[in-house]
């Protein structure tokens, strides 16, 4: 025998091992599941297999912040400009940006934690160009004017 037909017989043998390999499935739903193996356990979950990249995945995605509170600080912050955005985290990080009548600088990051039209779903961080804090009860202000904006929406939404 020659070493290229050594050579062959190796990678097919090996190429049927690995195959026979994945010969185990996923157990059916009606294996009782204190009897699985933990190998078969780890097949159970989702994800696992390489017939899972060809199944169909659940493409509605639930976003879990309020809609109006995220519309809300658009409007009311929009002399600043938008750096980034994360709706999945909530999150609206701004540039610096002029307010209309004012002569100093400002950015702000809002992130909207809760699905809820309340005061607590929303957090507004300011600062001015020279980054220091502003005032707490011109964050304050700030922060009534979006839950404001937002009940306009929100209100404006249901007559429709």
């Amino acid at each position: 025998m020659t070493f290229t037909g050594i050579k062959t017989k190796a990678v097919a043998l090996a190429a049927v091992l690995a195959l026979a390999g994945c010969a185990g499935g996923p157990p059916t739903e009606e294996a009782d599941a204190s009897n699985l193996t933990p190998r078969d356990r780890a097949f159970r979950t989702e994800g696992t297999s390489i017939w899972d990249a060809f199944r169909k995945k659940n493409s509605d995605v639930n976003v879990a912040v309020n809609r109006f509170i995220w519309n809300a600080s658009l409007e009311v912050l929009n002399f600043l400009p938008v750096e980034s955005v994360d709706p999945f985290t909530g999150v609206i990080v701004m540039g610096y940006g002029t307010p209309p009548g004012g002569g100093r600088a400002y950015r702000a990051t809002v992130h909207v934690k809760d699905p809820a039209l309340e005061a607590r779903s929303l957090v507004v961080a300011m600062q001015d160009k020279a980054g220091r804090p502003i005032s707490a009860s011109t964050q304050r202000a700030v922060e009534d004017a979006i839950l404001s904006r937002a009940r306009q929406l929100r209100i404006s939404a249901r007559r429709f």
